[in-house]
């Protein structure tokens, strides 16, 4: 066999390992839910001021006395849509809480037709906030999504979580929020 063949071979074989690695990730159930450091931690939350899909305004600093989840989601995400279920039930379970906690997706890097046809098909009734520019993602030095972050009512960031939620993580990590920082700290 020639040089170039065997070259090709090779090439060929990666190409076709690289795929069938990309088709397991993309296919994988998630794992853990799992909070990840961050410069963020205790600091006050980035400035974010934006648009939301039903053309309303959003302004993070208008949050203050809430504590606030931004899910950062894109509708072609494989693990977004897993979560989403879990982010629905979420919803429902604050809407019953004495002190509730408010969700917001912010959209990554995906089309508003996009989006609004994943909540029209998947349910969802909380604010879906855009991201037009990256600004928001860039600013929370989002790694990939979905992630998560918690901001506590004074505004500042509690907790990131990469990668999917899973069942009760948001609520269980959230209530040990609520409880250490009952003080306003």
């Amino acid at each position: 066999m020639n040089r170039g063949k065997s070259i090709r071979y090779i090439a060929g074989a990666a190409g076709v390992l690289l795929i069938a690695f990309l088709v397991i990730l993309a296919m994988a159930k998630p794992g853990e839910s799992e909070s990840a450091s961050s410069p963020l931690l205790g600091n006050p939350a980035p400035v974010v001021k934006s648009t939301t899909l039903g053309g309303g305004s959003f302004d993070l600093s208008h949050r203050k006395g809430s504590w606030v989840v931004l899910n950062f989601f894109n509708s072609t995400c494989v693990p977004c849509r897993q979560e989403h279920p879990l982010l629905i039930d979420f919803v429902k379970e604050q809407k019953t809480s004495d002190n509730a906690v408010e969700l917001y997706t912010v959209v990554n890097d995906d089309s508003d037709g996009a989006v609004q046809g994943f909540f029209d098909t998947n349910g969802g009734d909380w604010p879906v906030v855009r991201d037009d520019d990256g600004a928001i993602s860039v600013a929370f030095g989002v790694a990939k999504v979905p992630e998560s972050w918690v901001i506590d009512p004074n505004g500042f960031v509690r907790l990131r979580i990469m990668g999917g939620l899973t069942k009760g993580f948001l609520t269980t990590r959230l209530n040990e929020l609520k409880t250490q920082f009952a003080g306003g700290q």
